[in-house]
């Protein structure tokens, strides 16, 4: 049975068991479980705290997990990416007082708090900055105004929270974030587990594609599908219509109003954008 950690709870919770129920795997349930069994897929999986997901992984206690590139790179496991899932996205960044010009070179000597030590102790290692680093496992924001810290590092999203504080970010991120599935370093997935990260993509897909249905005349064919390609070509069937074609084709979801509005202009009739379900490409 493969054993696959999920985080517990938080927005990397929500959003990733809602991809694995669309992907036709047993949820959690109400009962909050640490574990529930998915049979008739043959998988385990284990809601945990996202901070020690890479290090269930990295063991091989656990096959496959989903977490924050920031938690799996703090936990200084050894783990490999394999599947970006494009949410929970954020950065890692350094912030002090607004208005005082801080830069990274200046944290030599000086106090960061932080959650996630080991990624400030690294970047500084790598800066050959020397700082004192401390760790507080929850609002790193307050702890400047407190006298804790001359500056912090932490996840951005927004930045409201460090504006309602007073801060501001500084510096080049130290790494970009998001939600990832990881396996131990250097360990292949397996047969099976590909099914499942194929199953993922899927749903990932999906939600970044709409099809296109549209009628256009014969005579303008070549020109609709420069406008909408598809992903291996449109599909083309004809029409009762004399000279005229029905077209289908996947667009991106970022692109979809513009491709329409191009294809309104080439003098497309009858375009209408459908969502996805599900998305093997």
């Amino acid at each position: 049975m493969i054993k696959i950690a999920v985080p517990n709870k938080g927005s990397l919770s929500e959003a990733a068991v809602e991809i694995l129920s669309e992907a036709g795997y047993k949820g959690r349930g109400a009962s909050k479980s640490l574990n529930t069994i998915d049979k008739a897929n043959g998988i385990e999986f284990f809601f945990l705290r996202p901070k020690d997901i890479a290090i269930y992984v990295s063991s091989g206690v656990l096959d496959m997990g989903i977490t924050g590139r920031d938690l799996a790179a703090d936990s200084r496991a050894e783990v490999d990416e394999v599947l970006t899932l494009g949410f929970g996205g954020s950065t890692f960044r350094y912030a002090s007082v607004a208005g005082q010009e801080w830069s990274v070179e200046k944290l030599a000597g000086k106090t960061i708090a932080t959650s996630y030590p080991n990624l400030v102790r690294d970047d500084l290692a790598r800066r050959g900055i020397a700082a004192k680093v401390i760790r507080l496992d929850g609002a790193v924001e307050i702890s400047i105004r407190l006298g804790v810290a001359d500056a912090i590092a932490d996840v951005v999203s927004t930045g409201a929270t460090l504006r309602h504080q007073g801060l501001e970010p500084f510096g080049e991120p130290i790494i970009g974030s998001e939600a990832v599935v990881i396996k131990r370093a250097n360990v292949k997935p397996s047969p099976r587990e590909e099914v499942i990260l194929g199953r993922i993509r899927g749903i990932l897909n999906a939600r970044h594609y709409l099809m296109l249905d549209f009628n256009v005349a014969q005579e303008q064919l070549d020109e609709a599908s420069a406008i909408a390609p598809g992903m291996s070509g449109p599909t083309v069937s004809p029409l009762a219509r004399k000279g005229w074609v029905a077209v289908r084709a996947m667009v991106p979801r970022k692109q979809a109003n513009q491709v329409m509005d191009e294809l309104f202009a080439l003098g497309a009739e009858a375009i209408l954008a459908s969502e996805l379900r599900i998305a093997r490409i």
